[in-house]
């Protein structure tokens, strides 16, 4: 029963939106929006389409598995999630090779990635453990 989930700290987690992991990704996509706003303008339909498009499916698949009544179709959104968080980073990486991204830039992107990939990962692991 994902829609009452209680966490470590015993707080009920009645929304995705009371998920940390669902509102750290939300910062993500704006950061993102923020930095990919400054890419060429010949990237708009390309690359920064991609770079937006990949960051949005993280805390969308989130939010749509929370929705979900079994933890099964939950635990299939959460990968989606980790699918795009990999397709993220890889475009992220492309753009600081062609030198769209500073180095600093890359490292809080990739930072903040590993920490939501890990968040999804130990989300996966606990409605393992959760009969439905």
């Amino acid at each position: 029963m994902n829609k009452k989930f209680i966490d470590n700290n015993k707080i009920k987690i009645r929304s995705y939106k009371d998920l940390n992991i669902w509102q750290r990704s939300i910062g993500l996509v704006k950061y993102l929006y923020e930095i990919t706003s400054l890419f060429p303008k010949e990237e708009l339909y390309v690359l920064t389409s991609q770079i937006r498009r990949s960051a949005i499916s993280i805390p969308s698949n989130i939010a749509e598995g929370f929705t979900r009544y079994h933890n099964k179709e939950y635990r299939q959104f959460l990968y989606i999630a980790l699918g795009s968080c990999a397709e993220l980073e890889t475009q992220i990486m492309i753009a600081n090779d062609l030198k769209y991204l500073e180095d600093n830039q890359l490292s809080v992107i990739i930072d903040e990635l590993e920490i939501i990939c890990k968040m999804i990962m130990n989300l996966i692991k606990k409605l393992n453990t959760v009969q439905n």
